[in-house]
């Protein structure tokens, strides 16, 4: 199993799964033309893919799932909430996801797990190919005891380190953007990211990816400085940006 990004911050994400058997896209966020040539880059297309998860409906997310879905005849998987955005419910590939079940998909077992964001029904997921777990991570402002439950046991971690608590106070958002930011509802901060891995077995983990870094209240550095005391030998990956996203990472 492995997987990559097309992009990941708030111009636009979209992450890739990819088993022998199947690929999967979770959320999309860019043009079709766009994700053409993302995919491109990584040797793949969306022809290849099987089925687009979507994990809630703000347009970073989803703006480029129906388009992509109606072009190639994708399935699409979103929960009752999310698929009210648009007219996802009316496409006849519309799939619900039920939060806290699992969906197989072929060989991948997929559990959508239910976070605290500002959105219709929110959730991230948790997918298992055979004995691996690869826990996908972001869009949510607080770490629940269920999201601890969920995640504690993977091989591999996409995990939100959207902001520093001092860069957003300090820095250019108005104070209602800076509250819903900084919110239980809102964006996961460097320090909130480093505590999930408190809870996590992080000597099993064989990638730390750290992802939607904002580029108003982040930098990297701060990111990796909260992030790096906590892996235990694992590797923090700190090129998961808005234009490069990430190239494909083995979970074996």
């Amino acid at each position: 199993m492995r997987f990559a990004s097309l992009g990941s911050g708030s111009k636009g994400n979209a992450t890739l799964l990819e088993t022998a058997e199947q690929l999967i896209l979770v959320d999309c966020g860019f043009t079709i033309k766009e994700t053409e040539r993302r995919m491109a880059r990584l040797g793949r297309q969306p022809s290849d893919l099987c089925a687009i998860l979507v994990t809630h409906e703000h347009s970073d997310h989803i703006k480029g799932v129906l388009p992509l879905a109606r072009k190639y005849q994708l399935p699409v998987y979103a929960s009752y909430g999310t698929a009210q955005y648009g007219q996802m419910m009316e496409f006849p590939l519309w799939r619900p996801l039920r939060l806290g079940e699992v969906l197989p998909l072929g060989a991948v077992e997929v559990t959508p797990v239910a976070v605290p964001h500002d959105a219709r029904e929110p959730c991230q997921f948790v997918f298992r190919h055979r004995s691996l777990r690869f826990g996908l991570l972001t869009d949510l402002g607080s770490i629940t005891p269920f999201v601890k439950a969920h995640y504690r046991d993977c091989d591999a971690l996409l995990l939100e380190c959207n902001h520093d608590v001092e860069m957003l106070r300090v820095g250019p958002y108005p104070p209602g953007l800076k509250r819903r930011v900084g919110g239980d509802w809102g964006h996961l901060n460097n320090a909130q990211a480093a505590s999930l891995l408190q809870a996590c077995q992080v000597e099993r983990l064989q990638h730390v990816v750290m992802a939607h870094l904002s580029e108003q209240n982040n930098t990297p550095a701060l990111a990796q400085a909260a992030i790096a005391p906590h892996l235990c030998g694992s590797e923090a990956l700190l090129s998961a940006d808005q234009e490069a996203g990430f190239g494909w990472l083995e979970i074996v």
